[in-house]
C-alpha cells in the first residue's frame, strides 16, 4: 500500500525533478508535469486536492486503456481526462515498487531525451531488467517506428 510521502519520495529522487507547491503534491520534469495529486471537481464546491489519488502520465492512449482495462481496482479516469494520456492511481490499491515503476516510467516519458542518460547513471539501470510497462512502450515503439516488431531504423 502506497501514500503521498512515497510519490513524494520516488518523484524527487529522479534527476531535476521540481516539485510545485501546491496543497498536495504536483512533480514537474523540464516544466512537464508527469505525477500530481487529484484535484477532485465537486459540483458547486471548490475543488478538493486528494492525496490518496494520483494523477500519471502514461504516454498514449493505448497505454491507459491497457491499465484501466486490466486493473480496474488501481487505475480509473474522469470524463475531464478523456482523449490526454493520464489515468488516475489510487495510491492504496498499489504497492511501492510499482508506484516506483509509474512514476519513473512517467518521468522518462516528459523528460527531455538528453536526460534519459542521467537517470540511468543515476540508477544505474542499464544492469536492471525494464519493468512490463517499459518493455511494452518500446515494443510498441519499435513497431511503430518500423511497422515490423522488433526493428528500429
Amino acid at each position: 500500500m502506497a501514500d503521498s510521502d512515497d510519490v513524494r519520495r520516488l518523484a524527487l529522487s529522479l534527476p531535476y525533478v521540481v516539485e510545485i507547491d501546491s496543497d498536495g503534491f504536483d512533480f514537474r520534469i523540464a516544466g512537464k508535469g508527469f505525477v500530481w495529486s487529484y484535484p477532485e471537481r465537486r459540483p458547486g464546491k471548490p475543488r478538493l486536492i486528494r492525496t490518496d489519488i494520483a494523477v500519471v502520465f502514461v504516454g498514449d492512449e493505448a497505454e491507459k486503456q491497457a491499465l484501466l482495462l486490466g486493473e480496474p481496482a488501481v487505475f480509473f479516469t474522469k470524463p475531464g481526462y478523456d482523449g490526454l494520456p493520464l489515468v488516475l492511481l489510487r495510491l492504496a490499491e498499489v504497492d511501492v515498487g510499482r508506484l516506483e515503476e509509474l512514476v519513473t516510467d512517467a518521468w522518462r516519458m516528459r523528460a527531455p531525451g538528453a536526460l534519459l542518460s542521467d537517470l540511468d547513471e543515476a540508477r544505474d539501470l542499464s544492469s536492471i531488467r525494464p519493468g512490463p510497462n517499459q518493455a511494452r512502450r518500446r515494443q510498441r515503439h519499435e513497431q511503430t517506428s518500423t511497422g515490423r516488431p522488433g526493428l528500429v531504423t
